[in-house]
């Protein structure tokens, strides 16, 4: 959640920023101001009746003390209307102050400025690419394909069991989920990361806290008996670790990892974009989540994202790195990198990662801060970053590595498979 302060302070600024996400968050930022306005002067006022208030009631207690009733009964007529108006007063700055955080909460993060202008996906900026388009034999086939001919996973099995979006993986499809699960945590904790195993569920304050809602409510599968929620990411309950939480200074950064399935609704995905393991509903993902001081947040964004790069590169991955314009990037993040792989049976990327700096968006919600070395509290930066989704990468890993023998697996998922081949 934006700041009220900084945003006082800074109005040209966050509105230039805001607005490359969407020009209506600009004109937002009026009406933020004019309750804010509205909450101080309220509150001033109140203050200065209270003050008021209680030199009355010394003066009256003085003059009672003195013999003098009929002076102090005077007196209590004006303690008596300061009453009155006080609560019309509280009234006031509980209601604008109300009103101006449920408007502050449906204001998205303020993008950096090396963010570029852009409202789709196709206006964001190729940065980076690596590696060599496969070419692939004749009548080589797409994953769906290959997941029937070899019977790893079964599309049609998960939608009688569940619907559409939730595929069973089966022999060595599964071996291979599991697999790249174990590489992807193991790869984490040589980077320092502490591996966390966290619910799958999260309550509505969890889901406040990093973004995900009021935003993203219909995305997200409600359990309405207990008023819970499917995670969408382990971002979600990792980040949250630290919800009002203030953390010692020295111990930043916290680096955490964690495996989670995840649960997204997509609503309204339909089509052959979104065929076989392109888009889920249930899908696997290792995530990192870093809790870093405000300095020295890019910087780690920067080696997060060397790590995902690492991480394709062992699995011999043709990959770019896009930047991502206002437009296309989520409600929390400044900043954010997506990375692609290249699928060459489909003949098109496939995004498989984002990792993004929230700066101090989801702290502020979240209430975690640390006291710097001035003694003051601060809000902490998050980041977080796929490490990596499962379901495109299995998608490109089979569809570039088919061979007329079947399907070679990434040297460096060997000893984690236990087999070089699906045939």
């Amino acid at each position: 959640m934006l700041q009220i302060n900084y945003i006082r302070e800074n109005t040209a600024d966050v509105k230039k920023r805001i607005a490359k996400k969407n020009p209506k968050h600009a004109e937002a930022i009026d009406e933020v101001l004019k309750l804010d306005e509205e909450t101080r002067n309220a509150k001033r006022d109140l203050e200065n009746n209270l003050a008021e208030a209680n030199q009355l009631a010394k003066k009256i207690g003085d003059l009672m003390k003195g013999g003098q009733k009929d002076e102090a009964d005077k007196i209590k007529a004006r303690t008596t209307e300061l009453k009155e108006l006080n609560k019309t007063l509280e009234e006031k700055q509980k209601q604008t102050e109300q009103q101006l955080f449920d408007l502050l909460i449906t204001l998205p993060n303020l993008p950096h400025d090396s963010v570029p202008e852009g409202k789709t996906p196709e206006e964001n900026l190729n940065i980076f690419e690596h590696g060599e388009i496969p070419k692939l034999l004749e009548g080589a086939l797409p994953h769906w394909e290959l997941a029937a001919k070899y019977d790893i996973i079964d599309f049609e099995l998960g939608n009688k069991i569940a619907g559409a979006g939730f595929p069973v993986y089966k022999g060595k499809g599964a071996r291979l989920q599991r697999a790249m699960i174990n590489f992807f945590l193991d790869e984490a904790t040589k980077a320092g990361y502490r591996e966390i195993m966290p619910p799958n569920v999260v309550n509505a304050d969890s889901g406040f806290g990093t973004g995900q809602l009021p935003d993203k409510e219909g995305q997200m599968y409600h359990i309405g008996i207990d008023d819970l929620y499917l995670i969408p990411t382990a971002e979600v309950p990792i980040t949250n670790l630290y919800r009002d939480v203030i953390v010692k200074e020295e111990e930043l950064p916290i680096k955490n990892a964690g495996y989670t399935p995840c649960f997204r609704r997509e609503a309204g995905s339909y089509g052959a974009h979104v065929r076989g393991l392109n888009r889920l509903h249930q899908f696997d993902k290792v995530e990192i989540v870093q809790i870093a001081h405000p300095d020295h947040s890019y910087k780690i964004l920067d080696e997060m994202v060397n790590h995902v790069k690492g991480l394709l590169e062992k699995l011999e991955l043709p990959y770019r790195i896009l930047r991502l314009c206002g437009g296309d990037m989520s409600f929390a993040s400044a900043l954010t990198f997506d990375f692609e792989t290249y699928s060459a049976a489909q003949q098109r990327w496939l995004e498989v990662s984002s990792t993004s700096n929230f700066e101090n968006f989801q702290a502020n919600r979240l209430k975690c801060r640390f006291k710097n070395k001035d003694g003051k509290m601060q809000l902490v930066h998050t980041l977080n970053g796929s490490a990596l989704a499962l379901p495109r990468i299995v998608a490109t890993l089979l569809e570039n590595n088919q061979t007329p023998e079947g399907i070679k697996i990434p040297k460096a998922l060997v000893p984690y498979t236990g087999f070089e081949i699906i045939n």
